[in-house]
């Protein structure tokens, strides 16, 4: 499909697929979430020996929390758009179809390295903090899958770096018809492009913190609040927002996490000191 960027002149060609191995497509989706989380595992070793742990935790933290992550994340998908699923119970484990919110992999992930860290006898705070720094690593790499998959856009913008393609002409025309007022031939944010840049200042951010930690915990409650405030706003210009009646139910839970942990930080930082 072809990607247009009209106010900066700019008109790619891009390809959902990137090749075929033995007739089976391997989409650049698949590719580059194996790249963030290849990348979130070094990057976390990395702040790990700054923090003056174990750098043996993240990686196992991919073998065995990852697993747990994905299948959370397609339960949170599966249980917001539960009237399609109960129509179609064959597509819920179609995962190569689309589907999964981060926020359940999030999730999935802390359960997990809960279980992790008591069998392991290790500061589950400290193993948060490691995984957090995994994490928004992995979050700003993965968004660019969306960006091969044309998804998680926004809604119609006139800044100058709005996006227009086959599939947000498509898909806004689907909005229009249901109601929405939206117009199907104007650019819209390129959200996914939002979140990727968001997520690199809180990376940014979460060394900052590393470097002057003051308690166990205190970059994973950072990264939750920071990550947690953007995801809010950028979340009211999605257009494909899971909803619980009329709330978008990961702004809902971007603004308690922004909130909660953001306290829980200060709160903690004000007692170290």
């Amino acid at each position: 499909m072809t990607v247009s960027f009209p106010k900066l002149g700019i008109d790619l060609t891009i390809n959902r697929i990137a090749f075929y191995f033995s007739g089976i497509p391997i989409y650049w989706y698949g590719i580059i979430i194996s790249l963030a989380l290849i990348s979130g595992v070094f990057i976390a070793s990395f702040a790990a020996k700054k923090m003056g742990e174990s750098t043996d935790i993240p990686l196992d933290l991919a073998i065995y929390c990852g697993p747990v992550a994905v299948v959370f994340a397609r339960i949170y998908y599966v249980l917001f758009n539960l009237s399609f699923y109960l129509e179609n119970p064959s597509e819920i484990l179609n995962l190569r179809g689309g589907g999964i919110a981060i926020y359940g992999a999030v999730i999935g992930g802390v359960l997990a390295a809960c279980v992790y860290s008591k069998i392991k006898k290790l500061n589950t705070l400290a193993v948060f903090d490691i995984g957090a720094v995994g994490l928004i690593c992995g979050q700003m790499i993965g968004r660019w899958g969306n960006f091969f998959n044309q998804e998680a856009f926004g809604t119609n913008t006139n800044l100058p770096w709005g996006m227009i393609s086959e599939n947000t002409i498509s898909y806004l025309e689907e909005l229009k018809n249901m109601g929405l007022n939206i117009e199907p031939n104007i650019p819209v944010h390129p959200t996914f492009l939002y979140e990727s840049l968001w997520s690199l200042a809180v990376l940014v951010t979460l060394f900052v913190i590393i470097k002057h930690r003051s308690y166990k915990g205190q970059v994973f409650f950072a990264y939750t609040a920071l990550y947690g405030l953007g995801r809010f706003f950028i979340e009211g210009l999605r257009t494909d927002s899971l909803m619980l009646g009329p709330i978008r139910v990961s702004q809902g839970l971007a603004l308690l996490c922004a909130v909660v942990f953001g306290f829980l930080y200060f709160r903690l930082l004000k007692k170290a000191k």
